[in-house]
């Protein structure tokens, strides 16, 4: 599945912040469409699947805030759900 825009800015964002060995962004508005926060626009909810080094003797919820920081304004004002599996290599 392509990225839409908003997606590419994920990308691109945690790809500077993470610097990732793995990076997936999986678009799940569709399965969320007619929900409460859904964008009738789609790019709303989203699964991010990132290995990086970063991650490395950081617990989980450090982790995971290192991913909403480095998407910042996005989580704000265009993301409505975020799912996150976050790991360091060899996890």
């Amino acid at each position: 599945m392509t990225l839409g825009p908003v997606g590419r800015q994920m990308e691109e964002a945690l790809r500077a912040a993470l610097s990732p060995e793995h990076l997936e962004i999986i678009d799940e508005s569709a399965r969320h469409a007619g929900h409460a926060g859904a964008n009738p626009a789609g790019e709303s909810h989203f699964h991010v699947i990132v290995v990086s080094q970063a991650f490395a003797g950081q617990p989980l919820v450090q982790r995971h805030r290192m991913v909403n920081e480095a998407l910042g304004e996005l989580l704000k004002e265009r993301v409505h759900a975020l799912r996150v599996t976050a790991r360091a290599p060899g996890e």
